[in-house]
């Protein structure tokens, strides 16, 4: 996990498409074709020839020379070649002056591998790098996205202080760039340009906010690499967007989920309490039979603390859990963890087979995973213990794989299972890895200390090792045996008895040192034997290691004060022979037991208390694991697994105490459905807390709120249910449900614009979002259907309360009053007008704060031309289908672009039931189910035409929402004729100029919002046209696109304005008249969309030249 946080910068996603996967395969370093007339450089391998001796002069020439010719088919050939130079880990730098050339390069795969180039040595060649500063700006501004990205990549790069505002920019511009790709790249800048210049970080913090509030997927993971890398200790970045996180998490890519689960995981331990620091005793734990005087059942319920999770605490672990089927380790490893520090104990156990399954990766990924086993195995031995055999060690493995395996196992030994463990131990035994055996015995000798029941056992067959021919088993045995005799050291006298007569046959130092220690500790039980181990080592004294001979000195101690008559003189000369020893722990120690045995004052207090010194019981030590003590590192990280602290490492944040507040995650317009809803249906007839007289209705309303149809219809009828009429009428239910549908689709995107506190009218849609950020919502904006829905619902009832009103007064409303009334009166989606007489010209404004200045209007111009949809060839001779764009929003939609069908009979029998396809439709090359109520209506179609007689015409209307993308959109028209079904595909791909409606505004508001659309948001191209009449400028903007003229104050320059119908965002377009001809600015807050408005307005003004 965090063992690899810091290759995180550096494994970037280059290109999406294959010329740089193949550039080896298509070069000439993997593939046989080369260019003509160019041979590969032939390296002298002779010694003779002088080829190690002399440097090549003439290096890379030939690459040189084909970077300096004209032809992009060479360079990128040359290209291809130093990138696999690079792949093949062979320096190539000397080729920079010649490659840093070529950034300028109008072939876009030439321009590409320039900055692959440039990526890799930048920082080495910063003065050359920073001759094209100047290009890689511009390039910073390139349709292609991976141009921008790969210009943004190199500037990051060049680590020179002198351009960090430069650096600084670039990011900012590449923040709002509508490609996920170049905000990718701007947050891999962001630790770059921190890095260097560390003063920046307010300005950092500020573009990470702004990019944690990304919903894209591939933005996500970077941004909050960035944000661990700048500033890790600013959770309150996270607050709002804690929940987005958590929901987008699955979709993530998986570097991008290690990154955000370990992030979640520290802010979690930061704002929701210890789930386990309240839990219940084990049952296990319990007697079986309560005593007596023991509390009641009742009162040990009082008694429990009950702890209930945080809803956010939930989500997250709830998130996170579909992440342990990821094919990447890395992944289940952070969410194992994640469980490991904040789930319950009971929630835990989920990680384990995800687990278990990571032991058949390979060897380093084994040892990470059984790292972190060994780890929960000491405080949860119940979650693998049903795993027993999958820790078993196998003869592949490596050293360290077998001791962590082993220190598993010892983990999970119990009484039930201890048969089975030991019997694997013993095959352990005769292992040739010495390392392996003698961590065996050590596991053995930790089953007896942990389980007593076997500790006679265990002791015995240690004691049946001592007879082994491998020096490295007797010498752990003796050390294991030493520990544990501890504990009983007097029932186990024949023991020790054993172990002093293999003092003389033992080399290894720490078995000696154990065996003499021991025989100094329970000389009382060895009282001839010791003596004589004593004059025996007193011989070989100046040959021992340092470790054997200080408890030579602490055996002589203990001897003497246990039996003065026969060691008193050994001890002293031990003592002087240590005197004079090499090592000055040595010659100390002689020291001061000389003064404290043998002191010049008879009288001194020490000697009188040394038997209490030097005989003193000591505790018998305990056999733990060496996992024991890494709790206090996050699991996983390099820190837990070298057990030792990293320079880097951040502690786990310990759980508070008391729960911060929670509604800092909230957005700050939710509000409560239940309440919002009580007060709309109440207020009419009392007070909000009325109970007497209306809570039969509000339980109603309540009980009924989506049960069926006719609910609604009653609601909608409350003047006539006062009145004793409770009758239903059909159709007006009907009617209700299509205008709650049509109103709640409007106000939706009103309240949610209100929501995100634009000042200008905007759309719910992101800008660069797909289907993945749609559904990234659907839970946040679930919250507001209801309030939507109950609020349409009340605008619904007074209007039908005012039509019955002016109905009962016996005045029968004109034409003209009822077009005044579509705003509230919408006609039922199955009733769908010939040709467009009843589409609003003013629909519904969805921004109501800026209604006053902001103005809809009708079109200026609408062209009578048609286009063919459906030719009668295509359709078997029979039917034929023209299309016309009315510039005007559908009736069902203001999203929706109006489509003017006009369908014509040439078969001499009349066709029946034409229709679109009513179950899928094809938008932006995906299958989309049509959902006539949904939120997101993508298509509406037009009215089946039950039956078209020969040589007649019809005329209906389509309503289609692009998205505000001129991508084309397909569908299906059915017909029937002689009883032969037919049917025909129809592609329908509209002009940029289409997909706006035009708006009015003030001048002065036009230029506050042209100067918010500078930089990336504004395209500007000037032309050789001069065109004196100013209103002829006028007819070819309205006939290109569905523009309104603004009241210019300076006569050479005309103004336009519109907004796109999807999202609503502005269109300004703006022409200047010069001597030279024409200068076109097109700002828009689409870049896509302004781009193209400006290629089609240029090449419409490009004909008159």
């Amino acid at each position: 996990m965090q063992i690899a946080q810091n290759a995180w910068l550096d494994r970037e996603m280059l290109f999406t498409d294959s010329d740089i996967i193949n550039m080896t395969t298509n070069g000439s370093y993997g593939g046989n074709e080369k260019m003509q007339g160019i041979s590969d450089i032939e390296y002298a391998i002779d010694p003779a020839s002088g080829g190690f001796f002399h440097s090549d002069y003439k290096k890379h020439d030939d690459l040189k020379h084909m970077l300096d010719v004209n032809k992009d088919s060479m360079k990128l050939e040359a290209m291809k070649r130093i990138i696999g130079m690079i792949a093949k880990g062979r320096d190539a730098s000397g080729l920079f002056p010649s490659v840093v050339k070529n950034v300028v390069s109008k072939n876009i795969e030439v321009k590409k591998l320039v900055y692959v180039y440039l990526v890799r040595y930048a920082e080495e060649q910063q003065d050359l790098a920073l001759l094209s500063i100047s290009t890689f700006q511009r390039a910073l501004k390139d349709p292609n996205q991976l141009i921008r990205g790969s210009a943004l990549r190199v500037l990051s790069s060049i680590r020179v202080p002198m351009i960090v505002p430069i650096v600084m920019l670039a990011i900012k511009d590449a923040v709002v760039d509508m490609s996920p790709y170049v905000r990718k790249t701007a947050a891999h800048a962001i630790p770059k340009l921190y890095n260097l210049d560390p003063e920046q970080k307010e300005e950092l913090v500020l573009v990470i906010e702004k990019l944690l509030s990304d919903k894209t997927t591939l933005v996500v993971g970077s941004t909050v690499m960035a944000f661990e890398e700048v500033c890790p200790e600013r959770i309150d970045l996270v607050h709002k967007n804690y929940r987005k996180l958590c929901n987008l998490l699955v979709d993530v890519d998986e570097w991008g989920q290690v990154i955000i689960v370990n992030m979640l995981t520290r802010y979690a331990r930061t704002q929701f309490t210890d789930p386990n620091i309240n839990t219940a005793d084990d049952e296990s734990d319990k007697p079986f039979y309560p005593e007596e005087d023991s509390c009641s059942d009742v009162e040990l319920e009082t008694k429990k603390k009950t702890y209930t999770l945080d809803q956010d605490h939930k989500l997250l672990l709830r998130s996170a859990r579909p992440l342990l089927q990821s094919r990447n380790a890395a992944v289940v490893m952070s969410v194992a963890q994640l469980y490991h520090h904040l789930a319950p104990k009971s929630d835990v156990a989920v990680v384990t087979k995800s687990l278990i399954r990571l032991l058949r990766s390979h060897r380093e990924v084994q040892s990470i995973v059984l790292n972190s086993i060994a780890s929960i195995s000491i405080m949860r031995k119940a979650m693998f213990e049903p795993y027993l055999k999958s820790f078993f060690v196998r003869t592949c493995d490596p050293t360290h794989i077998k001791i962590l395996k082993l220190e598993i196992l010892t983990n999970l030994a119990t009484e039930s299972n201890i048969s089975i463990i030991l019997r694997e131990f013993q095959t352990y035994i005769s292992s040739n890895d010495k390392q392996f055996v003698a961590a065996t015995v050590h596991a053995i000798g930790r089953c007896a200390s942990d389980i007593k029941e076997i500790r006679d056992s265990c002791l015995n067959g240690l004691v049946t090792m001592l007879s082994n021919r491998d020096e490295a088993v007797v010498a752990e045995s003796v050390v294991v045996i030493k520990k544990l005799l501890q504990t009983h050291p007097n029932a186990h006298t024949d023991i020790i008895k054993h172990m002093a007569r293999l003092a003389d046959n033992i080399t290894v130092p720490q078995a000696r040192a154990s065996i003499l220690w021991l025989l100094g500790e329970y000389s009382h039980l060895v009282p001839q034997l010791a003596p004589d181990v004593l004059r025996k080592m007193a011989k070989i004294f100046i040959n021992e290691v340092e470790i054997v001979k200080l408890q030579i000195l602490n055996l002589a101690v203990k001897l003497f004060l246990t039996n003065a008559a026969q060691t008193k003189l050994l001890c002293q000369y031990l003592l002087t022979l240590a005197r004079y020893d090499q090592n000055y722990d040595i010659r100390d120690r002689s020291r001061l037991l000389r003064q404290t045995l043998f002191p010049q004052n008879e009288n001194s207090k020490i000697t009188a208390k040394a038997k209490e010194i030097f005989l003193a019981n000591k505790p018998a030590p305990l056999l733990v694991s060496k996992f024991i003590d890494r709790e206090e590192f996050q699991m996983g990280s390099l820190s837990h697994y070298i057990n030792a602290r990293t320079n880097g490492y951040h502690d786990l944040p310990q759980f508070p105490t008391v729960q911060p507040d929670p509604s800092v995650r909230n957005v700050p317009t939710e509000m409560t459905p239940k309440v919002a809803k009580k007060q709309v249906v109440v207020g009419k007839k009392a007070s909000f807390y009325s109970d007497s007289n209306n809570s039969s209705s509000v339980e109603e309303d309540s009980e009924n709120e989506d049960e069926n149809e006719s609910s609604e219809g009653n609601e909608s009828n409350e003047e006539e249910e006062e009145s004793g009429d409770e009758k239903s009428n059909e159709s007006e239910s009907e009617d209700s449900d299509s205008e709650m549908s049509f109103e709640n689709n409007k106000k939706k995107k009103s309240t949610l614009n209100v929501r995100k506190g634009k000042t200008k009218l905007v759309s719910t849609n992101d800008d660069v979002e797909s289907d993945e950020s749609d559904t990234d919502t659907s839970e946040e904006e679930s919250d507001y259907e209801d309030i939507d829905a109950d609020s349409v619902r009340t605008e619904t009832k007074k209007c039908k309360n005012e039509s019955k009103r002016k109905i009962s007064t016996g005045t029968k409303p004109s034409n003209i009053d009822l077009l005044l009334e579509l705003d509230n009166f919408i006609p039922s989606p199955s009733i769908t007008p010939q040709g467009m007489f009843l589409s609003p010209l003013t629909p519904i404004s969805t921004a109501s704060n800026v209604a006053s200045s902001v103005q809809y209007v009708g079109a200026i111009y609408v062209s009578e031309k048609k286009w063919e949809l459906l030719n009668k060839i295509n359709a078997s001779g029979e039917l034929n289908i023209l299309g016309r764009f009315t510039r005007s929003p559908h009736i069902f939609s203001s999203t929706m672009v109006s489509i003017e069908l006009t369908f014509y009979n040439h078969h001499s029998v009349s066709l029946s039931n034409v229709r679109m396809d009513q179950k899928l439709q094809f938008i932006n090359n995906q299958l989309v189910v049509k959902q006539i109520y949904g939120n997101n209506i993508p298509m509406y179609d037009f009215t089946s035409i039950p039956n078209l007689m020969p040589k007649e015409t019809r005329i209906s209307s389509l309503g289609v929402n692009f998205n505000d993308s001129t991508q084309p959109i397909f569908f299906e028209i059915h017909w029937t004729s002689d009883d032969i079904p037919h049917k025909a595909d129809i592609t329908l791909k509209p002009s940029i100029g289409e997909l706006i409606r035009p708006v009015l505004m003030p001048e002065l508001m036009f230029s506050e919002e042209q100067n918010k659309l500078k930089g990336m948001n504004e395209h500007s191209a000037s032309i050789p046209v001069k065109i004196e009449d100013k209103s002829k400028i006028s007819e070819y903007v309205y006939e290109v696109a569905n523009f309104t003229s603004i009241v210019s104050s300076d006569c050479s320059i005309l103004r336009y304005s519109a907004q796109t119908l999807s999202s609503q965002s502005l269109v300004l377009l703006t022409i200047s008249c010069e001597e030279s001809g024409l200068t076109i600015v097109v700002n828009c807050e689409k870049m896509i969309v302004g781009s193209m408005m400006l290629n089609e307005i240029k090449n419409r003004f490009l004909k008159l030249h």
